[in-house]
C-alpha cells in the first residue's frame, strides 16, 4: 500500500465521522469541546457535505490511476 492511499482512507474516515457528527447532532458537542477550532473548520452539512465528495473524488483519482 502506498502513502497516497493511506491518507486516502485516513481522508475517507474521517469525512465519514464529520458528516456523521454534522448529520447526527453532534455539532454541540464539537462546539463546546473544540471551540477554537469550531470558529475555523465549522461542522456544518453543507461543508462537511463538501469535504466528503472532495475525498470521494480524491478515491476516484486513485482508483482510475490503479492506485486503490
Amino acid at each position: 500500500m502506498s502513502i497516497e492511499v493511506i491518507i486516502f482512507y485516513l481522508l475517507l474516515i474521517d469525512s465519514i465521522g464529520a458528516n456523521l457528527m454534522s448529520w447526527g447532532g453532534g455539532r454541540k458537542w464539537y462546539q463546546k469541546n473544540f471551540r477554537i477550532i469550531s470558529r475555523y473548520f465549522p461542522a456544518t452539512k453543507g461543508w462537511t457535505t463538501y469535504y466528503l465528495v472532495l475525498v470521494i473524488f480524491i478515491g476516484i483519482i486513485l482508483y482510475k490511476n490503479n492506485a486503490l
